[in-house]
Formats: structure tokens, sequence, C-alpha cells
């Protein structure tokens, strides 16, 4: 399959998961302040593919955060049923194994968006600054971070012009009052195993 045609079949199933996703969310509001930023993101993908493709590794690793966070806007994020799903499926509850009160699909995307996203950051930063060795590996955990820190902001901010119910499904700290500060250092976690096992692969090739 050539570069351009797997780009296309991603894009495809994406665009078949975001219309299925899109049909009746648990709340239409935060379904839509949750696409935002994903929408925008999708459009400058789309404009740079001919100018600046990535490679196929990281428009996989791209395309399987934005499928996880479309799951996590069609339910909210506090209410995706993780849970339940492996208990009708497996006969297993993940939260009570774990010993989790809560719903943690929130922060486990935020974990994700670390370990997904810092690969593809590692490729920019390699290809456009043309970072090299330790700055090659400590940039995208540095970019990580900055970006959940200003994320939590935004979504503290969103939380405190829109209030009501709106407010509190974007924001999804469940009453957790450290929520945010979970949030980002799953998210650096997650980027610091990326680029661990990236620096591992690529220094036994």
């Amino acid at each position: 399959m050539t570069h351009k045609r797997y780009f296309l079949v991603l894009s495809i199933i994406f665009a078949i998961q975001f219309l299925v996703l899109s049909v009746a969310p648990y709340n239409r509001a935060d379904w839509a302040l949750e696409n935002v930023l994903v929408v925008v993101f999708i459009i400058i993908m789309a404009i740079s593919y001919k100018t600046f493709p990535l490679s196929r590794i990281s428009y996989s690793l791209i395309f399987v955060f934005v499928s996880l966070h479309e799951i996590g806007a069609h339910y909210t994020y506090a209410n995706v049923p993780y849970d339940s799903l492996f208990m009708s499926s497996f006969n297993f509850s993940v939260n009570e194994s774990m010993g989790w009160s809560r719903n943690q699909f929130d922060q486990e995307v935020h974990f994700a968006y670390g370990l997904l996203l810092a690969y593809p950051i590692r490729e920019l930063y390699c290809r456009i600054a043309d970072a090299k060795g330790f700055w090659s590996y400590f940039s995208p955990i540095n970019f990580i971070l900055a970006t959940s820190m200003i994320y939590e902001l935004i979504e503290r901010g969103a939380a405190g012009l829109f209030g009501g119910d709106l407010g509190m499904a974007y924001l999804g700290t469940q009453g957790d009052v450290w929520d945010a500060h979970k949030d980002m250092a799953l998210a650096g976690l997650g980027a610091f195993i990326a680029m661990t096992i990236t620096l591992c692969i690529n220094i036994s090739i």
C-alpha cells in the first residue's frame, strides 16, 4: 500500500467513526466543544499532507489517539462505559481489580496523549528544528507537558465560561481536586515511556 493510500484509508476510517459517534451523543453541547480542537487539527493535517507528510507510524499513532478522543466526546469522558463493557464481555471489572472508585477513561486518554503523540512530535522536531541526540527525546516530553498545562487552563476557562452541566462535563474532574495535576503527570509519563522506547529502538538499530 502506498503512503498516500495509507493516509487516505486512515482518513476514511476516522471520518466514518466521527460520523457514527456524532449520532446521539450523551451531551451534544459537550460533544461539539470537545471536537473544536479536533476539527482544527484534522484540517491542518489534511492541508499539510502534500507539503509535509509524516511517517506511517506517526499517522497511525495520531489515528489511535483521535479515535480514543472521539469515544470520550461521544459519551463525555466521565461516562465512557468501559467497565460495563468489560463486565458484559469478560465478566471482569477493571475498576474493581485496579481499586478505582471513579471512571478513569479521562486519565487514560491523557496518558495516551503523551504515549501516542510524543513520537509524531519528535518527528516534527527532528525534521523542522533538526533536533538531535538528547534534545530530540527531551523536547517532545517538554512539549507534551507544556500543552497539557495549556489544555488544563483551557478546560478551566471553558468550565467557568459555560458553567452548569456543560462546564462540568467538559472539565470532567468528577470531584477530584487533583485531577488536572494527575492529567498532566500522566501525559508526561506517557511521553517519557514513548521516548524511552524510541531511544531503545534507535540504539539497537
